[in-house]
């Protein structure tokens, strides 16, 4: 393979789309994370089940998932260019920005299981998508798959909880 796509005439570093990925990632997790300031004091008030995890947790665990996810999202741009598998992508990665605000923003704790749940199934078709073009892509959203299985759980006992 070559070390530059070609598209549309032009050849795209693969340096930079990696980085536009990059960005991609990071102006998802600054939409879920901007604008909702106190997360970590409002989590801490809710009523949880034993299992849930302190607030402190989250942010390492976003951080690796999220250059997993932008690692993943690059790999496949490398062998297919914008394609529809990266459609899926894009779209389950939207879902995710939106969970913080309509969790902790609005306080909208059912509107977000349904958030989470379509955000998990688009997160399963994304993989589903990127396991023919690459394998690596594919397992590189496991630990997001798991993640977001978890988060759904506990989403779901805050719901009914609170």
């Amino acid at each position: 393979m070559s070390s530059h796509v070609v598209r549309s005439e032009r050849r795209v570093s693969p340096w930079l789309a990696l980085a536009g990925f990059f960005v991609a990632v990071t102006v998802a997790a600054l939409i879920g994370g901007l604008g909702v300031a106190g997360t970590a004091n409002e989590y801490n008030n809710l009523v949880q089940p034993s299992w849930a995890p302190p607030s402190w947790l989250f942010g390492p665990v976003w951080t690796v998932l999220y250059a997993m996810i932008a690692v993943s999202g690059w790999l496949v741009w490398r062998r297919t260019g914008w394609s529809t598998a990266l459609n899926w992508y894009a779209a389950q990665l939207v879902l995710n920005a939106i969970w913080t605000p309509i969790f902790f923003g609005a306080g909208q704790y059912g509107l977000a299981l349904i958030d989470i749940v379509v955000l998990w199934v688009l997160i399963v078709v994304t993989i589903w998508k990127f396991r023919p073009i690459s394998k690596v892509a594919a397992g590189l959203l496991l630990p997001y798959l798991a993640w977001v299985s978890f988060a759904t759980a506990l989403n779901a006992a805050i719901w009914s909880a609170n």
